[in-house]
């Protein structure tokens, strides 16, 4: 495995989502990543009827469903008229949805809940073995039209690359019976997705999201930076503001879901958001939340010298260090041909603060993610002491005593 992947999974610890394009501040754009030639072919339909255009609606079941993604598929799937059953181990937030068809169980080993039972559709929101999504894909092969699998853009096996399409190589483990999932989490990720296209050909649909963000989001990855800046004061930012990033709000993502499946869509999406340059997100978080907030850029040389981390450190911010060029320029514009779209910027910033700020005192005041106050303060009178202002000089040394 070469330096630059091994540090991509060490930097990704999950979903990530990685310049072309600049949007403005206020939104994200679906303007496709200009790589040359169309965008790669999608498989046709099952059944193109979104029941909001008069098609029928659907039972669906989720596996998990209570985390982060799976409550807001609960919330679009009922808004827009289909049936959900949830089947999970009944641990995390058991109390959600209470009108809801709950079955209990285990993916790993009890599996008695689904049999006996039909569905539309099965979201697969919780497979990070292949042998565990193969038991249940196989299971629900003959009782369910479509399986969509909720995958990862961490199974490419090339960041370097720009605009990296579905047809890219895909990351690879050189044991793939591993079930260690932190270093072989693309990988693993990978082998789940051909594990449920081969329980299900031609009716699976993959969906590799990339950061998702927004209210709900217990990682604090994308939360560091709109809490940042509405604190006011000198922000550290970091690198180029130019530099890209990826996202894509979790409401953006379910919606995206649920009109794959109601157009009966399947095949290989990729579903993060258009590339944002790094600027744009910090001073549209400003203007949101109308902050005073002043940002300080510091290049990139100073934070490695100062053992400061992209992606865990100062989350989001992934530079284009060697082989990780393309890793803000994935294209999406299979997933905006059928319907991906995206909420404002201003609305996921502020409904961010406004869900964090609900949290209990103890929970704020030790983020999963991102520098502390104390480390950035820190790292800001380094940076002016090595850099002063035009016309000031840098502090005089003291004199020792005779």
């Amino acid at each position: 495995m070469s330096l630059a992947r091994r540090r991509f999974l060490r930097l990704a610890g999950g979903a990530l989502g990685f310049a072309a394009c600049r949007p403005g501040p206020a939104e994200q754009t679906t303007a496709p990543i200009a790589s040359g030639g169309s965008p790669p072919a999608a498989d046709p339909p099952l059944r193109p009827e979104p029941i909001l255009l008069g098609g029928q609606a659907q039972k669906i079941l989720i596996l998990g469903g209570t985390a982060f993604l799976g409550p807001q598929l609960v919330e679009a799937a009922q808004r827009r008229g289909h049936t959900v059953t949830l089947f999970n181990r009944g641990k995390t937030r058991p109390e959600l949805f209470p009108n809801v068809e709950k079955l209990r169980g285990d993916r790993d080993g009890d599996l008695k809940a689904l049999e006996g039972r039909t569905w539309d559709t099965v979201i697969d929101t919780s497979g990070y073995v292949p042998r565990i999504v193969k038991a249940s894909a196989e299971l629900l092969a003959p009782k369910v039209r479509q399986y969509v699998f909720v995958s990862t853009i961490s199974v490419y096996a090339d960041t370097s690359k720009i605009g990296i399409d579905e047809d890219a190589p895909l990351a690879t483990t050189p044991d793939p019976t591993t079930e260690d999932i932190m270093p072989n989490y693309g990988a693993l990720k990978a082998l789940c997705e051909q594990a449920a296209e081969a329980a299900m050909p031609k009716r699976t649909t993959v969906v590799r999201p990339g950061l998702i963000v927004g209210p709900g989001d217990g990682s604090d990855r994308f939360t560091y930076w709109p809490v940042r800046v509405a604190a006011g004061g000198e922000v550290l930012a970091p690198g180029d503001p130019s530099t890209p990033v990826q996202f894509i709000d979790v409401r953006d993502l379910a919606e995206f879901i649920i009109t794959a499946i109601e157009g009966g869509h399947v095949g290989i999406y990729n579903a993060t958001g258009a590339p944002l340059p790094m600027g744009d997100l910090l001073s549209g978080s400003k203007a949101a939340l109308s902050s005073n907030a002043e940002f300080t850029w510091v290049d990139r040389q100073f934070l490695a010298d100062n053992k400061v981390e992209p992606w865990s450190d100062l989350p989001v911010w992934i530079p284009p260090d060697p082989g990780f060029e393309g890793a803000a320029t994935f294209r999406i514009d299979r997933a905006t041909a059928i319907g991906l779209k995206f909420r404002p910027l201003a609305e996921t910033v502020t409904e961010t603060v406004a869900w964090w700020n609900t949290l209990p005192e103890p929970r704020r005041a030790k983020p999963r993610a991102g520098i502390t106050r104390a480390r950035e303060a820190e790292l800001l009178a380094a940076w002016h002491a090595a850099h002063p202002a035009p016309g000031k000089g840098k502090p005089a040394k003291k004199k020792k005593a005779a």
